[in-house]
């Protein structure tokens, strides 16, 4: 499976693209980078706060014969990204229930997935956000950012191919 890349400069929300591409073409496998995104959205309507340089990313895909569940494969999702992040932060990343990733206690990651319908087909979008060179001053919830954690940038193109060479190998698996 190859996700076709859907570059934009600037989006209320990667997820919101997401949506517009799958009901407005017949693009069955996508990912949607932006540069800048203005009404990111988390977990239970909450606001996901997206600095300038740090990733965003929605990946959609159809549901039809994949092999495993929806609750398997939201887990496997966190599971990837942590794989990506495991790729440059060597010490313990945890997974958070439904879909957060701390390092040291403190949330550098955030995942919403979403689940749609377009005439008889099922997509699965999975927004994921990470903090890579800012993160936001939240009163009850520490962040952290990678660029903070390794005392150096990270080159964002790089990541963004990495994650998707990530899912593309995995989600290939997981069709019938």
């Amino acid at each position: 499976m190859k996700f076709k890349i859907f570059r934009l400069k600037k989006v209320k929300s990667t997820n919101n693209s997401a949506i517009r591409i799958i009901k407005n073409s017949k693009t069955e496998y996508g990912m949607i980078v932006a540069n800048k995104q203005t009404n990111g959205r988390g977990q239970y309507g909450k606001k996901w706060i997206s600095y300038d340089g740090n990733l965003f990313v929605s990946f959609f895909y159809k549901l039809e014969n994949l092999t495993v569940s929806l609750k398997q494969i939201t887990k496997i999702n966190c599971l990837l990204v942590k794989k990506l992040l495991s790729i440059y932060y060597k010490k313990k990343i945890i997974f958070k229930k439904p879909n957060d990733l701390l390092i040291n206690k403190k949330k550098i990651c955030g995942i919403l997935q979403e689940k749609i319908s377009k005439i008889n087909k099922k997509y699965l979008i999975v927004g994921i956000g990470i903090n890579l060179i800012k993160n936001p001053n939240l009163k009850n919830y520490p962040t952290t950012n990678l660029s903070e954690l390794l005392n150096k940038k990270v080159s964002k193109n790089k990541i963004e191919k990495q994650i998707k060479k990530i899912f593309e190998a995995k989600l290939t698996k997981l069709y019938k």
